[in-house]
């Protein structure tokens, strides 16, 4: 990278949606069209550049957010190509967390779908300008303006189209540029590299001035001067809205929507002059916001003469490098050999080697300048999330939030020999995707794995065993259940023990009371100092939050409860904070036994899309699965049935769904929140989990 390169031509983008809406197509072909690969991959053909992973070639689908550089018009484009699966949430939450702006693909089928409403969400949190691309022009059912309406109507927020589609379905041709008046062809046989221009023929003249006029309308509640021109009937130039649209795009007010089929070749370029005319570079954005060791607000502004300040939001391990640390750069330059500081682990790191990513074609450089992605081998003790500053400097970011696994697989290994193996493996994984989690049940002594979902799982078992070569035999899914209480209770634990000439004394009354779903655990204290000193306090909520890993039903995390400290004595020469500890988790153990412990279990959003004349076979299936069934919506020839099921029944669900529509259905299912077990139900799995 050059020294002080121009920040202001720089973009660090996502391509985000929903499975299947052709997102790693559209990676291909930007690659393809700046240069960058000089063959079209393809995700179906299993040699798509980005898809460079086995496990995606063999699925046709993206599982890793893989990172890639290119140039066009003099600008440099850093763009991350994101999994649109839903079991692989984070990789996009992680990724959008240091991205400036993104690429919403949608398919002119479907529109807006289940998982393009996750990411959607997912970037609102971080409050990201977009820009729409709907793919798919060419396929049987694409409606441009259908797709328009529902991004307004589902995401709640303010499209605008920038185009409009020559042609529909297989007689898909280009498209017609509302903003320089012009229409784009895209010729078949350079594979779309040439683009011919041409004067908007007399059919379209209609269509192309009333969508030009709810362009210039939409732009005039962003400009004044757009606005005068536009009441007063005057022209206005295309720098004018090319200028105005940016302003809008940045400020959240607007989405410009464009259109095209990655597929097809056609409409890429366009999209690529999108990206640099209404997507922000790192010097738009708002100086990034941490705090130092006091706590006290620290800015940094994007600039390469900044003291250093990056963000690694993501770590990769293969079988030849230890721990690939993705990092975005948002102050100053960081160069190889230098020595940086981690202060959340307040340790030291050196920098050793620095890379530049072309998915998995790594190329060394010597530095790497703000407003930069790129990715640094060797950290010993840096993990996802964590800031990076320069050595004497002081500054945490905002870290990442992580979901909750919802399913877990037993594992072992195969013979001792492997447990090392298997144990450093799985440490590698976990340390990689922090939404799979590794714990030992205490019952059984077994070694459970946890992730989003079972193709989740599914992947890191292949990963395991065949990337990694790790031995292991792997048990069938289990729902990770959790556990809480239905009823006020209250009980009393007292330790009392006299070693030698210490004594040991502890005595506390402890309430537990239940709380809405979702609330997770709160703890009070209601007694006098007098009665139970500040200094136990911690103890005892220590003893409390140590005995909510294990509750008293089958064993699971106790959750939705507060508990309140409400009576309890002291003695002044023998009371330990041990004492109380022990005290403590023996109160609360009594306690959620008496307040009529209940199961929770995850449940589950599905949306199935099935040709109708299967819907009342889908609507009998899911409703043996213990499913509510929410609105059934038509679109075209299908019917899309939305449901909430618990994760429980949902196991091979793919089997039963093509079984009753002849593999004519699919379906999407996410997480959706932890519900009560039915009692009927709760009590086979615990007689289940007792083995009564």
């Amino acid at each position: 990278m050059a020294a002080h390169e121009d920040l202001s031509k720089v973009r660090n983008i996502g391509i985000m949606a929903h499975i299947d809406a052709g997102k790693t197509t559209t990676t291909e072909r930007i690659l393809y069209y700046t240069g960058r690969s000089h063959k079209l991959g393809e995700v179906h053909d299993g040699n798509a550049v980005m898809d460079w992973m086995e496990q995606e070639q063999e699925r046709g689908i993206t599982i890793s957010s893989a990172a890639t550089t290119c140039f066009w018009h003099q600008a440099k484009i850093n763009i991350i190509d994101t999994p649109g699966h839903v079991d692989f949430t984070v990789e996009v939450e992680r990724c959008l967390r240091v991205l400036d702006g993104v690429v919403a693909v949608f398919c002119a089928v479907g529109g807006v779908e289940p998982q393009s409403e996750t990411v959607w969400r997912q970037a609102d949190k971080y409050s990201i300008p977009r820009i729409a691309f709907i793919n798919k022009m060419d396929r049987v059912g694409a409606d441009f303006h259908r797709c328009l309406k529902m991004i307004a109507d589902r995401l709640g927020v303010n499209p605008v189209a920038v185009q409009l589609p020559v042609g529909c379905e297989s007689a898909f041709e280009g498209v017609i540029d509302l903003i320089e008046g012009k229409m784009l062809i895209f010729d078949e046989a350079t594979l779309g590299q040439e683009v011919q221009e041409f004067d908007i023929p007399e059919k379209y003249q209609q269509e192309f001035t009333a969508a030009h006029m709810v362009l210039l309308e939409k732009l005039a509640d962003f400009d004044e001067e757009i606005m005068g021109k536009y009441l007063e009937g005057k022209p206005v130039s295309p720098e004018e809205i090319y200028s105005a649209l940016r302003k809008a795009t940045l400020s959240l007010g607007l989405v410009p929507v464009l259109c095209g089929s990655a597929f097809k070749n056609k409409g890429i370029q366009p999209l690529l002059d999108g990206v640099i005319r209404y997507l922000p570079s790192p010097v738009d954005i708002p100086s990034v916001e941490g705090v130092d060791e006091h706590n006290h607000l620290v800015v940094r502004s994007a600039n390469d003469d900044a003291p250093f300040c990056g963000l690694v939001f993501k770590l990769m391990s293969d079988s030849f490098v230890e721990n690939l640390a993705y990092l975005r750069i948002y102050s100053g330059r960081l160069k190889v050999g230098e020595k940086v500081f981690n202060p959340i682990k307040k340790k030291q790191e050196k920098i050793s080697k620095l890379l530049k990513l072309h998915a998995n074609k790594r190329e060394e450089v010597k530095e790497i300048g703000c407003g930069d992605i790129g990715a640094v081998i060797g950290l010993k003790f840096t993990t996802t999330g964590d800031t990076l500053c320069a050595a004497g400097d002081y500054i945490v970011l905002d870290q990442m939030e992580f979901p909750v696994p919802v399913i877990g697989v037993a594992i072992e290994a195969k013979s001792k020999a492997d447990e090392k193996k298997l144990a450093e493996t799985l440490q590698k994984l976990a340390l990689e995707d922090p939404s799979f989690t590794i714990s030992t049940n205490e019952d059984t002594g077994q070694t459970i794995i946890s992730g989003m979902g079972e193709l989740h799982l599914e992947i890191i078992i292949d990963r395991l065993l065949n990337d990694f070569k790790a031995s292991a035999n792997v048990g069938k899914p289990q729902v990770a259940y959790k556990e809480t209480i239905g009823t006020k209770a209250e009980a009393e634990g007292k330790f009392d023990q006299y070693t030698g000439a210490k004594g040991q004394y502890g005595h506390v009354i402890l309430e537990v009371e239940p709380l809405l779903r979702g609330a997770g655990f709160l703890f009070e204290c209601k007694v006098s100092e007098e009665q139970i000193p500040k200094l136990y306090l911690k103890a005892i909520e220590k003893g409390v939050v140590d005995s909510l890993d294990a509750g008293p039903l089958i064993g699971y995390p106790l959750t939705d409860m507060k508990v309140n400290l409400i009576g309890g004595s002291c003695h002044e020469d023998d009371s330990t904070e041990m004492a109380f500890g022990i005290s403590a988790s023996m109160a609360i153990r009594r306690a959620v036994v008496e307040a009529n412990p209940l199961l929770l279990e995850p449940v589950m959003s599905v949306e199935v899309v099935t040709p109708e004349q299967y819907l009342g076979d889908v609507i009998n299936d899911l409703n043996s699965k213990r499913a509510q069934i929410g609105i059934v919506e038509s679109i075209h020839d299908l019917q899309v049935v939305h449901s909430h099921a618990p994760l429980a029944e949902l196991f091979g669900y793919s089997t039963s769904l093509r079984s009753v529509t002849q593999g004519r259905a699919n379906f999407t299912m996410r997480f959706l929140e932890y519900d009560i077990v039915p009692s009927a139900k709760a009590d086979i799995i615990v007689k289940k989990f007792r083995g009564i």
